[in-house]
């Protein structure tokens, strides 16, 4: 579980612990993921703790040998760690611009690349008879906004690049899906610039917990069923 030091991260780590799942959880904040792990450990599941900057592709690719390590096999890799930064074309930063392109995107390829022979091993071999990688998007990969245009983009990559990897190995029985979340309050989405100028207030926002609802819900479905892709949005946002 990437990005787990908050919000749609912490929260899906939690529900999949619940059921019973082993979680490796990965992020940058290792106090935040210490603290984390506890909770999960005093309800009775396991949680193993990766510090990686995974715009990083050498630790991108060392947090999935250190899961598997740890966890002694990987069955399910849930792509979630994201950075935004809102801004003009013309007036952007270009090393915000590499940091959001490093993260919502190459980690993901990298991250997927270095998990896949484990996911087959885990479909093949192991007790779910399936296996599962789920990439996090945002709306922001179907919608294009002024002012977004290079979050939108990596977005958008995302979802271009979970389809053609679906495409590759769902005859081999590793399902992959794309989340696809509106506007939800994580610290990542409430910041400076932020969506709440579009005029939906922050009260009528996603909650973390409805994310990784969703998340669940796709990894938890029998071997022969695949959800390849949700996308939830407040209901009250429109686009």
């Amino acid at each position: 579980m990437t990005g787990a030091s908050s919000g749609i991260g912490a929260a899906t780590a939690l529900s999949l612990a619940r059921h019973g799942a082993a979680v490796a959880v990965v992020a940058r904040r290792t106090g935040r993921l210490e603290e984390l792990a506890a909770v999960i450990r005093d309800r009775g599941g396991s949680c193993s703790v990766l510090t990686a900057d995974l715009a990083d592709a050498v630790q991108a690719r060392r947090a999935v040998e250190d899961a598997v390590d740890c966890c002694a096999r990987l069955d399910v890799l849930v792509n979630n760690a994201g950075y935004v930064a809102m801004g003009t074309v013309e007036e952007g930063d270009p090393t915000e611009w590499e940091r959001m392109v490093d993260l919502n995107f190459n980690a993901v390829l990298h991250l997927s690349h270095a998990a896949m022979p484990h996911l087959l091993r885990a479909a093949a071999d192991g007790p779910r008879e399936i296996a599962d990688l789920v990439n996090v998007s945002s709306v922001a990969g179907r919608v294009v906004r002024r002012n977004n245009g290079v979050y939108s983009a990596t977005k958008h990559a995302v979802g271009a690049f979970s389809e053609a990897l679906r495409q590759e190995v769902t005859g081999r029985g590793v399902r992959v899906g794309l989340i696809e979340p509106g506007l939800t309050a994580t610290e990542m989405a409430t910041g400076p610039g932020s969506a709440a100028a579009r005029g939906l207030p922050q009260n009528a926002w996603l909650h973390a917990e409805d994310i990784a609802r969703a998340i669940t819900f796709m990894i938890t479905q029998p071997p022969h069923a695949a959800v390849n892709e949700i996308m939830v949005r407040p209901t009250a946002q429109e686009h």
